[in-house]
């Protein structure tokens, strides 16, 4: 019997997240990003206890792109010993800390810090919201082509998300049962067809990888967004963890023809097996260490990066 499998998640996420950071510590013996200043960020929050998967993503995801400049959010952990790793593999990347972005009316943490500096800088740069579990496995032509046409694209929730439909459509297929309680997502989504602006739009998309065109709209889209959604699920809901990515969702759908990736070859893992032209994967928390697929994949970058 496997007896790490009875142990409490939280003590087992952290033994395989160990398991996970020795396995892939070859990362640091890879070459560094040279980074551009061509109008193009990558950008994450990150911690200490995510620093090596975060070169892993960084990293694999510039190789293929080759253009760039890299910017991260420190969580508030990153060491002195953190940054000087992070100087040298990522050319000396801009480094804001958490603290210093001030969120106003919006909520604190859930990752709100994160998608406010992206809508407070993008004004004259493509941003990309990366998050540090994903993996880029091979060429990403869709993201190419968004960057090209300055157009912003994100990462789609599931197979089954399609393309942005205004509120009230959008609510009627989803949750044709009508409004849910549970999951904060379900609750606002399931309403979405109670508010009155009819020329909204929405997708079920995911945050962990989102491009922001240069040029696109700051605070106040997403300002007016929650407080519609406040006044359906009630202000403190819209506290909860979750509210950041349905909010970056419905900003993208919002934007002048965004991108949606093609889930075939942009996906999240969900315990199953990707296709041979799969280019980019999102290990999400559920089943990010099973069957070894997050160190496989990360291993497979780390190669494609020492060529």
């Amino acid at each position: 019997m496997n007896m790490t499998s009875i142990l409490p998640r939280r003590w087992r996420a952290k033994q395989e997240a160990t398991r996970h950071n020795e396995a892939i510590a070859e990362v640091l013996s890879t070459p560094p990003i040279v980074p551009k200043a061509d109008g193009v960020v990558l950008f994450s929050m990150i911690g200490t206890a995510v620093l090596l998967p975060y070169l892993v993503a960084v990293k694999s995801l510039w190789h293929e792109l080759r253009r760039g400049r890299v910017a991260i959010l420190d969580d508030g952990t990153l060491t002195a010993q953190d940054r000087a790793v992070l100087a040298h593999h990522c050319g000396d990347p801009e480094i804001i800390s958490i603290a210093q972005v001030q969120t106003g009316q919006f909520p604190k943490g859930g990752c709100w810090e994160r998608f406010l500096t992206i809508l407070d800088h993008r004004n004259a740069e493509y941003w990309i919201q990366l998050d540090s579990d994903t993996v880029t496995l091979g060429p990403v032509p869709e993201v190419e082509g968004a960057i090209a046409t300055n157009r912003s694209f994100t990462l789609l929730g599931g197979i089954d998300s399609g393309e942005p439909l205004p509120l009230k459509p959008f609510a009627e297929k989803h949750w044709p049962d009508g409004p849910q309680d549970g999951h904060i997502q379900a609750q606002v989504e399931s309403r979405m067809g109670q508010s009155a602006k009819d020329q909204w739009r929405y997708v079920r998309g995911c945050a962990g990888f989102a491009g922001f065109a240069a040029g696109g709209p700051g605070r106040t889209l997403a300002a007016a967004f929650l407080e519609q959604m406040a006044e359906l699920v009630g202000p403190e809901q819209m506290a909860t963890w979750g509210t950041e990515q349905i909010a970056s969702n419905f900003h993208i759908a919002n934007e002048p023809s965004p991108v949606m990736l093609p889930y075939a070859r942009y996906m999240n893992y969900w315990n199953e097996a990707w296709q041979p032209d799969t280019a980019f994967v999102h290990f999400v928390g559920t089943h990010r260490h099973a069957n070894g697929a997050y160190i496989d994949a990360s291993r497979a970058a780390i190669a494609r990066l020492k060529g």
